[in-house]
C-alpha cells in the first residue's frame, strides 16, 4: 500500500536536510571534540563546554534542539499529524514486544478544559489542539488472556506496572522527536497523575489502565520565546564502569553557574541545588503523588 501524504508538505514541517551518506561519512574527519559554539551544545551545555561528536545528522540536530513549548497558536492540526505521531511511537522499543501502553488522543476544547483543571489548571493544554494521554496499559493483556481461558497473575506484579511505565514513555518520547520534526512544539503533563481516578473516568479508562504522563501538541507560538534549556555537565551523569558519586558535586557547581542566568530569565530561582530542595521536600509539590501506589492499586495495577 503506497502512502498518500508527503509529511514534509505538512504545515510547519522543518526544512529538509540532506543527510550524508554512509559513504560521505566515511570521508568525515574522524569525531574530535567540538566546540559548543559550533553547534546546538552551546545552549544546552553552556559555551564552555566541549562535547566529543559524531558526524552531525538532521536526527541528532534536531534532539539536541529540543525545547519546552508553553505557548501555542489555536491553529489546528494537520489530518496526518495524530497518525504520524501514532506511528512514531509504535516504532519505540518495547519489551518482549508486549506493547503494555495505549494513548488518548484529546482534541474536544470542553474535554481539555476539564483536564486543564485536574493538572492544575496548566494553560497549554487548552490552547494547543491536541492533547495526548499516555497510558499505562495491562487491560488489552487481560481481555487476551481472558479470551484463552487464563489468568495473567505476571500482570500483577511490580515488574510488569514498571514496564508498562517505560513502554509508555518510550512512545511518548518517540512522538516527542517526531512532533518536532515536524516544526510543532510539546510539553510534558506529569501533573496528571495527581488525579489518577478523576483522570481515568474522564477518558474511560478501564480496570488495569492509568495515566502516565499527557503530552501537549501545537504550533507554537513565536510571543512565548521558548529557549533550549541547559543540562547538567555530561560529567555529572555519565560514568564509566562504575558509578561515582562523589565526582559529581564540582560538575553541580559548574551546572549552578550555567543554568542560573536561564533561570533568572525566567523569574525563577536560580539555584538548581535549591529547587531540586524545594521539590522533593515533603510537604511540597510531590505531595499530589504521594497517594500513588494506592491509586494504581485501585486501578488494577497492584504492583505487588
Amino acid at each position: 500500500m503506497s502512502t498518500t501524504t508527503d509529511l514534509a508538505s505538512l504545515p510547519g514541517a522543518a526544512p529538509s536536510v540532506t543527510v550524508p551518506s554512509e559513504t560521505e561519512l566515511s570521508e568525515t574527519a574522524p569525531s574530535e571534540a567540538v566546540p559548543a559554539a559550533a553547534s546546538p551544545l552551546t545552549e544546552r551545555y553552556g559555551p564552555d563546554q566541549a562535547v566529543l561528536l559524531a558526524p552531525p545528522t538532521e536526527a541528532i540536530d534536531g534532539i539536541l534542539r529540543h525545547r519546552t513549548v508553553r505557548a501555542y497558536r489555536p491553529d489546528p492540526l494537520d489530518e496526518a499529524v495524530l497518525p504520524t505521531l501514532v506511528a512514531a511511537a509504535q516504532s519505540a522499543p518495547t519489551s518482549s514486544n508486549m506493547q503494555f501502553w495505549s494513548v488518548v488522543a484529546v482534541a474536544d476544547p470542553e474535554r481539555k478544559d476539564r483536564l486543564a483543571a485536574l493538572a492544575g489548571g496548566q494553560e497549554h493544554i487548552r490552547q494547543a489542539p491536541l492533547l495526548l494521554v499516555w497510558v499505562a496499559d495491562l487491560a488489552r493483556a487481560r481481555a487476551i488472556g481472558e479470551a484463552h481461558g487464563t489468568s495473567l497473575e505476571g500482570t500483577d506484579y511490580l515488574d510488569s506496572t514498571v514496564v508498562a511505565f517505560v513502554d509508555a514513555a518510550l512512545a511518548a518520547q518517540n512522538a516527542v522527536v517526531a512532533a518536532e520534526s515536524l516544526g510543532l512544539g510539546t510539553v510534558y503533563i506529569g501533573a496528571l497523575r495527581h488525579h489518577p481516578e478523576q483522570v481515568a473516568a474522564e477518558l474511560g479508562l478501564p480496570e488495569g489502565t492509568v495515566a502516565v504522563v499527557g503530552l501537549v501538541v501545537g504550533h507554537p507560538d513565536p510571543a512565548g520565546g521558548e529557549r533550549v534549556k541547559p543540562r547538567l555537565p555530561q560529567a555529572a551523569v555519565l560514568h564509566h564502569e562504575t558509578y561515582d558519586l562523589d565526582a559529581q558535586a564540582e560538575h553541580v557547581d559548574a551546572y549552578e553557574d550555567v543554568i542560573a542566568p536561564f533561570y533568572r530569565d525566567e523569574g525563577l530561582t536560580e539555584s538548581w541545588r535549591r529547587r531540586v530542595v524545594d521539590r522533593l521536600a515533603i510537604p511540597g509539590p510531590q505531595r499530589g503523588h504521594a497517594h500513588l501506589h494506592s491509586a494504581l492499586a485501585a486501578r488494577g495495577l497492584p504492583s505487588r
